[in-house]
């Protein structure tokens, strides 16, 4: 799973638990049940607008216990800890940044930009016979970069060969001038084309 779609779940869950954990505190603060004659289920809490979330009982329960403050403050740490490295997860890299150009043997100052180098392997690969669309974007870290790659093959075009052409072509290329073994990912797809009628 990409962090992007971590993100958004995480996101998402956040949200519907504040927002769930609103909606209940304005119901009972604007005393909604029983304005609108709703009858809450049992042991619902904040029903009306006296009422408070946890009471002084709920709230002293477990301090005559040993094992209460250590628990509680284990609990915060790994909460902590857990939004930490999800903060420094934001600040890695998930693309490869700038690439020098001649691997080992590189200028200095000489960098070749990640879109550049996106936007010349999707023309490249356009340019096969048997491919219709292409797009291509750098990913991994500037030490592991990788190539994710779409292809969208012209109707009855074989995949072997395509992958095959594609493979000693545009991708040889990026190795070639970055001087690195880049790895790929390569997703096909196939043009949509309307049935031949048959008289």
């Amino acid at each position: 799973m990409r962090k992007s779609a971590i993100n958004r779940a995480l996101l998402a869950a956040v949200g519907i638990v504040l927002l769930g954990g609103g909606l209940l505190i304005l119901a009972g603060g604007f005393d909604v049940y029983r304005r609108w004659h709703m009858t809450p289920p049992n042991g619902w809490p904040l029903t009306a607008p006296e009422d408070v979330l946890l009471t002084d009982a709920d709230r002293t329960w477990w301090t005559g216990e040993g094992w209460w403050w250590p628990a509680a403050i284990a609990c915060l740490v790994v909460v902590v800890l857990l939004a930490l490295w999800w903060f420094l997860a934001q600040l890695r890299r998930s693309h490869p940044g700038p690439l020098s150009v001649g691997g080992k043997d590189a200028v200095d100052g000489v960098e070749l930009r990640e879109g550049a180098l996106s936007d010349a392997v999707a023309a490249d690969a356009r340019r096969l016979p048997s491919v219709g669309r292409a797009r291509a974007r750098m990913i991994g870290s500037s030490r592991r970069p990788e190539v994710d790659l779409d292809l969208t093959m012209t109707p009855a075009s074989d995949p072997g060969p395509v992958l095959q052409e594609l493979y000693d072509g545009p991708l040889e290329n990026v190795r070639q001038s970055t001087g690195r073994d880049i790895t790929s990912q390569v997703h096909v797809g196939a043009t949509k084309h309307k049935a031949r009628r048959a008289d």
